[in-house]
């Protein structure tokens, strides 16, 4: 009779032990890296209002009486930031993000930093070549100055918490700053116009992209938003910031297909102009906002004595006017229709 050798038959019995061992290292470890339920404290409250400003992009963000701009439309759209901030008595915004330096995204935060005062500027660059980011620069620096952040850096506004996924991937539009806004159990993923260069290094890298609501890149181009990344996004709206019968054929046909496919209700500035999101830290709500009407709220104008047209303090029109026919102005819209002056037609007022 062969001798079992006691080495081998210890070996055998080992081998099971470590298979249970290591099921149950697995089992702990998942159980360790689950999310715990985010709680926000009582009173606590968070919207979202994606602002009309056609072929551009601009989104106000409140949460706890705190505010944040993401990008701000075209050096045009000046005066519509201006009159948004001025509407909601807004005159300290604790961060600005210019999702990258092109004028549809930059131009109108001029707007903002002419009536508010800002804590954190965040910009993939401090330097670009154009007017309109010149304008938004000088701004910035009479601020604390344009912050170029890292990926993975964190800001707080309230009980909202914002994350750095991405930016500088590549030039143009795929220097986007892409970030994710977490409140509650409820998120909101902005991707400025990235592309998708971008799109891939999130996914490749793993980023938590997963959101209760997409701003959809570049305005609904079909270089953005690509099928693999919006199941990923997995969001229950999509926000598409686009002017209406543009140059461009936004938002293209392939990205609307891929969006009615995956069954996200969609809303579209073009469509539905202004657009609230709401969270209660559980559930979001996205709906078209129809802004309250100014003309019984006091705000700063400049008139034309001579052309009787009054302005906003921000129309490039002012500029035109000789001093000895300029006059400062505060009280409503009404107020001066009734004296008989005219609104300007360029700036809206």
């Amino acid at each position: 009779m062969k001798k079992i050798n006691k080495g081998f038959l210890s070996s055998l019995l080992i081998i099971p032990i470590l298979a249970i061992s290591l099921l149950l290292g697995n089992s702990i470890q998942k159980e360790t890296i689950t999310q715990p339920i985010q709680t926000i404290p009582p009173n606590s409250s968070f919207s979202i209002q994606f602002i009309d400003v056609g072929q551009a992009d601009a989104s106000l963000i409140q949460c706890d009486n705190h505010y944040m701009m993401i990008d701000g439309g075209n050096s045009e759209d000046s005066n519509t930031i201006y009159t948004v901030l001025k509407r909601n008595n807004i005159n300290n915004l604790d961060i600005i993000v210019n999702s990258h330096a092109h004028e549809d995204h930059v131009g109108g935060l001029s707007g903002a930093l002419t009536y508010a005062t800002c804590d954190t500027i965040l910009s993939p660059t401090d330097n670009f070549d154009s007017k309109a980011f010149e304008n938004f620069k000088e701004l910035a620096d009479k601020n604390n100055g344009i912050i170029i952040p890292n990926i993975n850096d964190e800001y707080s506004l309230g009980s909202a918490k914002i994350k750095i996924l991405s930016l500088n991937i590549g030039e143009g539009n795929d220097s986007s700053i892409v970030l994710k806004i977490t409140y509650g159990n409820t998120s909101f993923l902005f991707t400025g116009d990235a592309e998708i260069p971008s799109e891939q290094y999130l996914l490749s890298n793993n980023a938590d992209i997963k959101a209760n609501v997409l701003k959809v890149g570049h305005h609904g181009s079909s270089t953005s938003t690509s099928k693999e990344f919006l199941e990923e996004v997995n969001p229950e709206y999509a926000i598409i910031s686009v002017g209406k019968d543009n140059s461009y054929g936004h938002p293209h046909k392939e990205t609307m297909e891929l969006l009615q496919k995956e069954n996200i209700t969609t809303y579209r500035t073009d469509i539905d102009h202004d657009i609230l999101c709401t969270s209660d830290g559980n559930k979001v709500a996205c709906e078209p906002y129809a802004m309250p009407e100014t003309t019984n709220t006091k705000q700063d104008y400049i008139l034309n004595t001579n052309s009787f047209k009054f302005h906003l303090p921000t129309c490039q029109s002012v500029e035109e006017i000789a001093d000895h026919n300029k006059q400062y102005y505060n009280g409503t819209r009404q107020e001066l229709i009734n004296q008989g002056y005219e609104p300007c037609g360029i700036c809206n007022p």
